[in-house]
């Protein structure tokens, strides 16, 4: 019977072809064009030339290039904790029973809220904020007596990248608690309810009972803020443009300048194929990291 209702594959290789095909000239035609490019000198389409490895071994000797590295790695460990540590607490917070529904129906709104939001108006109104003379913290800190701590935010070696990753953890903490919320509706309720008369307390719960159940999610979680933030553009370009200096530059902005300020289009590519190769590394630790670690505890057992 499920033999007869299922279509034959020539059927269904139909209806996947539009989409493979959707798929294959956004994302997999141009990946294989930056890494062609990567081998050529150009500052014009037209007129390329061949130097092989010579853009590779000039990105391992680039100053701008190790510190670009460090901006996005300062934000993927700064967002990881900030992200997903935050949403994490507050999908506990939103699950239990301490707020009624409509309450947690309004909470829930309110924090995704930021997400709708596009990523240069989120960078205009915190740019607002740091302002040094009309800026909303230089103004508290001036009306509580504090005028010692008053300082350009934004120009600050010491302070840039801290007040960068504010806005980007504040817009995104919500994207990730719908995620986490879902997979919570997942876990059954009785299990909750056993913790709870053996004695369990909130926190105990949700390291005990709700961080193990929902790992995989986490999991995906992390992944995402991963790549979205080795693929940081718009904030900073909104706030800082790179500066003060390359204090604030990350990888995607960096190749963006040397692309198409200093019209250097084949180190550009050059620049955006590491993006791809830091992410994948990335990526595949975070994925096989936890199992190795799990295999070593069954094997120690």
């Amino acid at each position: 019977m499920k033999s007869r209702l299922k279509p034959p594959k020539r059927v269904m290789a139909a209806y996947l072809l539009p989409i493979f095909l959707v798929y294959v000239c956004i994302f997999i035609v141009p990946i294989i064009m930056a890494v062609y490019f990567s081998f050529y000198d150009f500052k014009n389409i037209n007129v390329k030339t061949f130097i092989g490895l010579r853009n590779f071994k000039r990105l391992f000797t680039d100053v701008n290039v190790v510190t670009s590295l460090k901006n996005n790695l300062y934000l993927v460990a700064v967002s990881l904790a900030g992200q997903i540590g935050i949403a994490f607490a507050l999908a506990n917070l939103l699950h239990s029973k301490l707020l009624n529904r409509r309450a947690a129906r309004l909470y829930r709104t309110v924090i995704y809220f930021p997400v709708t939001l596009s990523a240069v108006i989120i960078g205009c109104v915190w740019l607002l904020v740091y302002d040094y003379d009309y800026g909303l913290l230089n103004w508290f800190l001036r009306l509580i007596g504090r005028e010692d701590l008053v300082t350009p935010w934004l120009g600050t070696l010491r302070t840039v990248m801290p007040c960068i990753s504010v806005p980007m953890i504040w817009q995104y903490v919500g994207f990730h608690l719908i995620i986490i919320l879902s997979a919570m509706t997942a876990i059954d309720p009785q299990i909750y309810e056993m913790a709870q008369i053996d004695g369990a307390g909130g926190f105990r719960k949700a390291v005990s009972i709700t961080f193990p159940l929902i790992r995989n999610t986490l999991g995906v979680c992390a992944a995402l803020c991963i790549s979205a933030n080795l693929k940081a553009f718009d904030h900073i370009v909104t706030m800082t443009n790179g500066g003060p200096g390359y204090g604030s530059t990350v990888l995607a902005l960096y190749a963006y300048k040397v692309s198409f300020t200093q019209i250097d289009l084949g180190y550009g590519n050059t620049v955006s194929v590491s993006i791809m190769v830091v992410m994948l590394f990335i990526l595949g630790m975070v994925n096989l990291v936890p199992k190795w670690v799990r295999r070593k505890r069954g094997e120690s057992r």
